[in-house]
């Protein structure tokens, strides 16, 4: 079961992956797909970033659920998102054996969330998995402070967010639902508190143990989400000005490309 939630927390961190695409911001409201849009270019940068924590997240995984991908779900997810993502059969496999001991390299990797304040009050929600929590501290700490915000301490901005399993697909995928009254009472039968309908496409709120019947009900209807897992959803969002969006934007950039980090979530609208 522990192995089930370390795979649902695997962000987004691959939303929309492909060779042409990249990675993008967990920001609320239209941020999530805008972004995805917006992202392009720097692609081998970030590519070789995003095959490290996928690595991480497949040893997490594994670490918790072992090897075995018909018992492990968590693993099996993990490594459908890495070999989404064309990360090379060898990394997976030394990330599995490293999560199950086979592999002696390093220390183990942990999952931490850390919380913080950027310019104009926003709240940040940063996911780490890491095997040096002294490095990922120092290194959070120096962007927080570099791009105009604060680390705060445990408690100080998670209880303006909830935990919940979000799935993600196109607008382009929606029109081949027959009926989507239908396909929207069976998503709500799985869980779903939340549907949210829009030019970019639909996303499905619920509880973090109801996201697998989520994921379920498109897979009946064959269609593949383009993202999914446990997100930091905020329980209400702010507006800022242009100014300080481009200070955010900032702020989230250097957070999301430090190879410790995982996810970034913010309260902006």
């Amino acid at each position: 079961m522990l192995g089930f939630f370390v795979y649902l927390r695997l962000e987004i961190l691959i939303a929309f992956v492909s060779i042409d695409t990249l990675p993008t911001h967990n920001m609320a409201g239209h941020s999530k797909w805008h972004n995805i849009q917006v992202r392009k270019g720097k692609q081998d940068k970030l590519r070789a970033n995003l095959f490290t924590k996928l690595a991480r997240a497949i040893t997490v995984a594994a670490q918790s659920g072992g090897a075995d991908v018909d018992i492990n779900f968590a693993l099996r997810l993990a490594i459908e998102k890495a070999r989404a993502a064309n990360m090379p059969k060898d990394n997976i496999d030394r990330a599995i054996k490293k999560g199950t001991g086979e592999l002696k390299d390093g220390a183990a990797i942990e999952e931490i969330v850390y919380e913080g304040f950027g310019p104009g009050g926003v709240a940040f929600v940063v996911e780490a998995m890491t095997d040096n929590k002294n490095r990922t501290s120092s290194d959070m700490k120096h962007a927080f402070s570099k791009y105009g915000g604060s680390m705060g301490g445990p408690g100080s901005v998670q209880w303006q967010f909830e935990y919940k399993g979000v799935v993600r697909f196109t607008a382009e995928k929606k029109k081949h639902i027959v009926e989507w009254d239908v396909f929207e009472l069976a998503l709500i039968d799985a869980g779903a508190e939340d549907i949210r309908d829009s030019e970019n496409g639909v996303e499905a709120i619920g509880p973090i143990d109801r996201l697998r019947e989520l994921l379920q009900v498109l897979e009946k209807n064959n269609i593949e989400p383009d993202d999914s897992g446990l997100e930091w959803i905020p329980k209400e969002t702010i507006s800022i000005d242009e100014e300080t969006s481009g200070k955010i934007d900032i702020l989230y950039d250097a957070l999301d490309e430090l190879d410790d980090v995982k996810a970034v979530y913010t309260n902006v609208a």
